[in-house]
């Protein structure tokens, strides 16, 4: 398999899209990324997206996507794993060009939410749990997470406040990224005085939804190194799946899935946890930041909150996260979230990140989690020297 980097990316502000389609917002990401590589074309799109099909009533991605930006009769598909579709998209582009099978691959994440009511989207997020078993009895996934997230106190004896920090953290880093939904700082009385939407988990506990799209265009690596600019190389990919339903699972504190495809992609990259500089998390929810961080070996065991408690996870911090606002800073438009989660990545490692530039980025990681852990995408990007 070849060695593959990053050659370009491209992003559109997560917000309230109402004068943009869905292929509108691909496209703009899209061709920024092509662009922003210095390529005219790619031989392969992939394009990731949950729910295109109830939320705008358009499935068939791929040729949708590709005709709108000028890539017709280009090879494109669509590829989806609920909120981990973007990380799904990435890794099957990368394997795409591995391979030998193509030179250059497109990858997008597009998701459009806000053009449908609230009680849709909420709908919509619960397919990707277990409709037997869970989605049968109405259960929503902010509820799915509240019930871990209850337990996960209870086992380790954390208080709500506790958590506060994911949140300060993350919206603080938002306020330097222009394509973040909130730009705007929160302090420890914001966090508390939040509203409660399903016990433990607050407004402030959980990301905010969007519209939005980001893109990569990836080739092989000594193509890349032919180019003159950072060369952002893929060092490691891993993907594992756990049981749907949060029941039927071993150990529902532990993201079992997280561990694996975390292993898989340390291994691949010849690294340990204590050698990435920044972790991208997906912090859909405060809890699942915890439990991340965990299963990734950056805490021990029931300890995940005490990196925030000890600001930890900030810039300066032993293990900084969310470095441009993650999920609930700069918003989750789920498709797409992990494509953006990639992209900073590239951003961090490039040295263009500004006031919340990790000094000296080698090694950047992110983390994509589909359903409430059951599809969880790892990535290590590494910045050759």
């Amino acid at each position: 398999m070849r060695e593959v980097a990053v050659i370009g990316i491209g992003q559109t502000k997560i917000d309230e899209h109402w004068d943009s389609s869905l292929r509108v917002l691909a496209g703009d990401a899209a061709l920024a990324a092509i662009h922003d590589a210095g390529v005219s074309g790619v031989e392969a799109v992939f394009v990731g997206n949950m729910m295109s099909g109830s939320a705008n009533h358009q499935q068939h991605l791929g040729a949708y996507i590709a005709d709108w930006i000028g890539l017709r009769y280009t090879e494109a598909v669509r590829v989806e794993a609920a909120c981990s579709s973007g990380a799904a998209t990435f890794r099957s582009a990368i394997m795409a060009v591995a391979s030998g099978e193509v030179d250059s691959a497109l990858a997008i994440g597009v998701e459009k939410m806000t053009d449908s009511p609230g009680a849709e989207i909420t709908a919509e997020l619960a397919t990707a749990a277990d409709a037997d078993w869970e989605g049968e009895i109405g259960i929503s996934f902010v509820a799915l997470n509240a019930l871990v997230m209850q337990r996960y106190m209870y086992e380790y004896q954390w208080k709500h406040d506790d958590f506060a920090n994911f949140s300060i953290n993350a919206h603080a880093n938002a306020v330097h990224n222009p394509n973040a939904r909130f730009r705007k700082a929160i302090s420890f009385s914001t966090y508390q005085k939040s509203p409660m939407i399903c016990e433990p988990i607050s407004v402030m506990d959980a990301s905010p939804m969007g519209d939005g799209a980001a893109a990569l265009v990836i080739v092989p690596a000594e193509m890349a190194r032919r180019i003159n600019r950072p060369v952002i190389r893929v060092a490691g990919s891993g993907a594992a799946t756990d049981a749907l339903a949060v029941h039927d699972r071993r150990d529902p504190l532990w993201l079992s899935a997280a561990e694996k495809s975390a292993k898989q992609a340390y291994q691949q990259a010849g690294i340990g946890p204590e050698q990435i500089n920044f972790f991208e998390v997906h912090d859909a929810f405060t809890i699942m930041a915890t439990l991340s961080l965990e299963a990734c070996g950056f805490a021990e065991r029931g300890q995940g909150v005490r990196l925030a408690l000890e600001n930890e996870i900030t810039p300066t911090g032993r293990i900084p996260i969310a470095t441009m606002g993650g999920l609930k800073g700069r918003g989750h438009p789920v498709g797409a979230t992990g494509m953006y989660q990639l992209a900073e990545t590239v951003i961090q490692l490039r040295g263009e990140a500004g006031p919340t530039q990790i000094e000296n980025a080698r090694f950047g990681m992110t983390q994509n989690i589909g359903g409430s852990g059951s599809n969880i995408i790892t990535h290590i990007l590494q910045r050759e020297s």
